[in-house]
């Protein structure tokens, strides 16, 4: 913030003059100048970022409890190439309200346009996790996340690109594009982005979230990674590895807990209409991954572009399997089911006469195109929308158009 100081001086004849001197305060928030706005620090006041402008974000900026962080569509944000970590990181008991819109996105990038650039987007909510006191702290940003109000609401993230994300503080901790820590389902999350990240695009610690029509693009490791506990539902997800610099690894992997494989509340999402392309890497050969005691739903995907379209692992994740708990309904794979425990089959798969292995999938500009047949999920959860095909994106409806890249 500028201040001014008055500096009183004395003419001989008496007369007065004011001057005033203009100096920088660097404890005090950056007003706007021009286009630009600096993001840093903590931000313990509500504040909104004006449409159309350009921001650059300096290290961690965290909206701390109380807080809202408006972000208009049409803002781009880019973060600083040098030696501090970038990274926005929502805590419990704020909110974000960044909506933007198909023709007028809300862009978080970066100086260096390379995988890693930056620490991406981060979210702390007080849903149910499954670590032990119910609590527990992000991988970026040491904040708390966790606890029992289901309906936590953190806020809005619609028509949101988050580019370049995936910076590596240590190799057990990783920044991905969009991260989930305990997000309750009160919070609204769709069309979402993560454009070529050096981690996931997608990763849920817990909570209940519910999302709708995202896309991971050229990610790293996985496109889409679950643990903790995550319970919400979601629809339309695309996950395009395409051809990287680099082999890419699952296109969803899924965990309930890496140490407890029994742990409660019990990873168990519903996921419908996928479509999840691999670069056929021989080194990461897995498509959707389902492990470490997960449970899961999953209806109307196209699978292709890995050796093994679906693994399952782990006897806790086999057995809701193969007792029909979990459930793969409408699934069409490239390729063919690799059981590790073998208490689940392929030839369980395959007595679904809704399910098929080793399949020809085609698709159009990379990702659109859907296969007709697959399960109305309208008619089971009201969040779901009525669709009767396998695969995310319809030729016809091709709700990626214009705001991704």
């Amino acid at each position: 913030m500028k201040t001014m100081k008055f500096k009183l001086m004395s003419l001989v004849i008496g007369a007065l003059c004011v001057t005033f001197v203009s100096c920088k305060n660097d404890d005090s928030p950056i007003t706007e100048q021009g286009n630009e706005q600096e993001l840093k620090g903590e931000l313990t006041a509500d504040r909104t970022l004006k449409s159309g402008n350009t921001y650059s974000l300096t290290g961690g900026y965290h909206v701390k409890s109380g807080a809202k962080l408006t972000i208009e569509k049409g803002v781009t944000i880019i973060a600083k190439d040098d030696d501090i970590v970038d990274y926005i990181l929502i805590e419990q008991g704020a909110k974000i309200d960044a909506q933007g819109t198909s023709d007028s996105p809300i862009v978080m990038t970066s100086e260096k346009k390379e995988a890693g650039a930056w620490g991406g987007i981060h979210i702390c909510g007080k849903a149910p996790i499954n670590v032990t006191g119910a609590s527990s702290k992000s991988e970026i940003g040491d904040a708390l996340y966790g606890g029992s109000a289901a309906n936590d609401n953190s806020g809005i993230l619609r028509y949101i690109r988050i580019e370049y994300a995936g910076y590596a503080f240590s190799e057990e901790k990783e920044a991905n594009g969009f991260t989930f820590y305990g997000v309750g389902n009160g919070t609204t999350i769709e069309y979402l982005q993560a454009y070529k990240g050096s981690d996931d695009g997608y990763e849920w610690f817990g909570g209940t979230v519910n999302v709708k029509h995202l896309v991971s693009t050229g990610s790293s490791d996985d496109s889409f990674d679950w643990t903790e506990g995550w319970s919400g539902k979601a629809q339309f997800l695309v996950a395009y590895q395409g051809t990287n610099d680099y082999d890419c690894d699952c296109l969803i992997e899924a965990d309930n807990n890496g140490k407890d494989f029994a742990a409660s509340p019990c990873s168990f999402p519903i996921l419908a209409n996928l479509t999840l392309i691999g670069n056929s890497s021989t080194k990461n050969n897995r498509g959707i991954r389902l492990r470490a005691g997960t449970k899961v739903k999953i209806y109307n995907a196209l699978v292709k572009g890995k050796a093994n379209c679906l693994t399952t692992e782990t006897i806790e994740t086999e057995t809701s399997l193969q007792s029909g708990e979990s459930i793969l309904d409408y699934l069409s794979l490239e390729s063919g089911v690799k059981v590790e425990k073998n208490i689940y089959s392929q030839a369980q798969f395959t007595a679904n006469a809704n399910n098929a292995i080793n399949q020809t999938i085609t698709f159009a500009n990379n990702y659109i195109g859907t296969v007709a047949g697959g399960k109305d999920m309208s008619s089971v959860d009201s969040f779901f929308e009525r669709v009767t095909y396998k695969g995310a994106v319809d030729s016809t409806n091709d709700w990626t158009r214009g705001w991704t890249k």
